[in-house]
């Protein structure tokens, strides 16, 4: 059933809020102030589709991408920038006072640089077995196929026809795949899951589009099909070499933009420890300066640090496979420490934080890409006698809700 809505604000997820009998209503696409026509959601009581935006805001814009309001990539094109750089630094704001945490929140700093520089593609069959590969559709599974992106960095070029090769080439195991692609300094590298057990015919197969679109590397659930090159980043001084489907930050520009913010928090000191360090895009960073150690769960990850550690010029930097969440560092390991970088997934790091609230570590730098638990952690640090300095959020992942934010805790 079709009705007109006028919208009140634009919600902490991109869609326009407004209240209907008292409860909250999402309209997906729409502005604050707007007068829209919607239709219900089957099941979802609280959600509209929007059908006209009859008054629109002053604030829209027209999107840049064919694909939006269908892939579900992105959820704000149609803002003007002011605005929704605003209203992302308020979700920071938003998310500390729930907390009851009071400070400086800094202005928000752009860091989407040259455009994303790692994607993950779907490939399914849909009706009358037609394939698709692109991204998921806006509140679904669906698929939507994708012959350019316009938010991707120019190193992906060549990506997306890649991954249609490489998805109809495994087209007949009928399987559906998930296409992840990085661009690494020197060329693509692709990882491949979903697939199963192929036969030799087929690995043969893959390797020939490996070498007809020049890919850096080709890996299946992380084992090797094709090595054109070892696929290589650079991070500070260091060049590291990727295990296949590692985690990067989204854009070089905002991998540079939060080391630096964490360096600059670090200040002089001259023992650091990094936690939830991945690949190492701090610690190698750091190490120019300072000594470090540095955990993270993922050994692929560990091992390629401690490869690229060895690089002239770095203090020693020492990197373990350890399970922060399961064994968070404890007061005792971290006696002789000057600061702690900590970096983890968007669950936070609860346990580990509440370690170092009973510590007494100078310096403490958290860097999140979640307010919510960033919140939550930083409470249990101020709780613990840490004072928070201005937080500064961070926009790698613009015309989304996601926000990245640092900030560090100085010991009373």
């Amino acid at each position: 059933m079709t009705e007109t809505l006028i919208i009140d604000h634009v919600g902490h997820r991109g869609d326009g809020v407004t209240s209907r009998g008292g409860e909250a209503v999402f309209v997906p696409y729409a502005l604050g102030g707007e007068t829209v026509e919607v239709d219900a959601v089957a099941g979802h009581p609280d959600r509209r589709v929007l059908l006209r935006v009859d008054q629109p805001s002053a604030e829209r814009i027209a999107p840049f991408c064919k694909h939006f309001g269908v892939c579900g990539g992105c959820a704000i094109q149609h803002w003007q920038p002011a605005p929704y750089q605003a209203w992302k630094r308020q979700l920071v704001i938003a998310a500390l006072a729930q907390a009851k945490i009071d400070c400086e929140v800094a202005p928000l700093i752009d860091a989407h640089g040259a455009g994303r520089r790692r994607i993950t593609l779907h490939a399914r069959k849909g009706t009358h077995e037609v394939l698709k590969v692109g991204f998921t559709a806006a509140g679904s599974h669906d698929i939507v196929p994708i012959d350019a992106c316009p938010i991707l960095d120019p190193g992906l070029d060549g990506a997306l026809q890649a991954a249609w090769a490489l998805a109809e080439a495994l087209a007949e195991t009928g399987k559906p795949l998930d296409i992840q692609v990085t661009a690494a300094d020197n060329g693509l590298d692709v990882d491949i899951r979903g697939s199963g057990a192929l036969p030799s015919k087929l690995i043969a197969k893959l390797s020939r589009l490996a070498e007809e679109h020049k890919l850096a590397r080709l890996t299946r659930h992380g084992e090797l099909v094709l090595m054109r090159t070892p696929p290589l980043i650079s991070i500070g001084q260091a060049h590291l070499t990727l295990p296949p489907g590692a985690f990067l930050q989204a854009t070089a520009a905002g991998e540079a933009t939060l080391a630096q913010l964490a360096i600059e928090r670090c200040g002089k000191a001259k023992n650091i420890v990094d936690l939830f360090c991945g690949v190492g895009p701090f610690a190698l960073r750091l190490a120019a300066k300072a000594k470090v150690a540095a955990y993270d769960s993922e050994a692929p990850a560990i091992a390629a640090l401690q490869a690229a550690a060895k690089t002239p010029g770095l203090k020693p930097l020492v990197a373990e496979v350890r399970d922060l969440f399961r064994r968070p560092l404890v007061t005792q390991e971290l006696r002789d420490v000057d600061a702690v970088v900590f970096d983890p997934p968007r669950q936070g790091a609860q346990a580990q934080a509440e370690k170092l609230a009973a510590g007494k570590v100078p310096t403490v730098v958290a860097v999140s890409c979640n307010a919510a638990t960033f919140a939550r952690d930083a409470r249990i640090l101020i709780d613990g006698g840490y004072k928070i300095g201005a937080v500064t959020p961070v926009d790698q992942f613009r015309h989304t809700p996601h926000v990245e934010l640092v900030a560090k805790f100085s010991k009373k």
